[in-house]
């Protein structure tokens, strides 16, 4: 908890939370070759309970920074496209998550 804590401090100046940034994160790495990604995906991925991924993907989506089109080969599946903006943001926020997990992993080997 208090590496998330920190994190969330970190990345508040980009208006999002550790698990949006994970969602995002994981999205813009899903997607870097031009491939589909389903939100069911990115849960299985991430390992995150389906309902709790679904909630942040609304905010995020409601925020503008993904879009949740249907898949056109399963109207029940979503798919997740980050947004100009929702690239923009993790291109900003993906150094201070990196200099931060460095930060505080080296402090917990120096103790």
């Amino acid at each position: 908890m208090l590496w998330q804590r920190g994190l969330n401090a970190r990345l508040k100046p980009f208006g999002l939370t550790q698990p949006q940034f994970a969602i995002l994160a994981v999205c813009g790495w899903m997607a870097r070759d031009g491939q589909y990604v389903t939100q069911r995906a990115v849960v299985d991925f991430l390992g995150m309970d389906r309902m709790h991924v679904s909630q942040i993907a609304m905010r995020l989506e409601r925020d503008k920074l993904i879009e949740r089109p249907a898949s056109k080969a399963d109207q029940r599946s979503k798919l997740v496209e980050i947004t100009p903006l929702g690239r923009e943001r993790l291109t900003g926020a993906v150094p201070v998550v990196e200099a931060y997990d460095q930060e505080f992993f080296a402090a917990k080997e120096v103790k």
